[in-house]
C-alpha cells in the first residue's frame, strides 16, 4: 500500500472483523468509515469499532460503539485545524 492508500476495517460484537475497503483514497476511506459508524449495525452495537489505517498500517482514525471517535482525540483534531 502506498502513502495515499487507506483501508477501513470494522469489528463486530463477536470479536470478528472484516475489511470493508482496502487500498482506497482518503475521501473514500472517510466516507466508508462515516457510513459504518452511522448505520443501523453501529447504532444497535453489532459494529463495535471502525478504524482507518494508512499505507504503513498505522491507525489514523478510530470510532468505538458508545464512545464515538476516540482517535484522533478532540485535542488532536483541534490542533490539526488551528492556524
Amino acid at each position: 500500500m502506498s502513502a495515499n492508500e487507506f483501508s477501513v476495517c470494522q469489528f463486530f460484537e463477536d470479536e470478528t472483523y472484516e475489511y470493508f475497503k482496502r487500498f482506497v483514497g482518503a475521501k473514500e476511506a472517510v466516507d466508508a468509515a462515516h457510513f459504518l459508524s452511522h448505520n443501523v449495525a453501529a447504532n444497535i452495537g453489532i459494529t463495535r469499532r471502525v478504524i482507518i489505517t494508512d499505507g504503513g498500517d498505522y491507525t489514523v482514525f478510530e470510532w468505538k460503539y458508545g464512545e464515538g471517535v476516540t482517535y484522533p482525540t478532540p485535542a488532536e483534531r483541534q490542533a490539526a485545524v488551528a492556524p
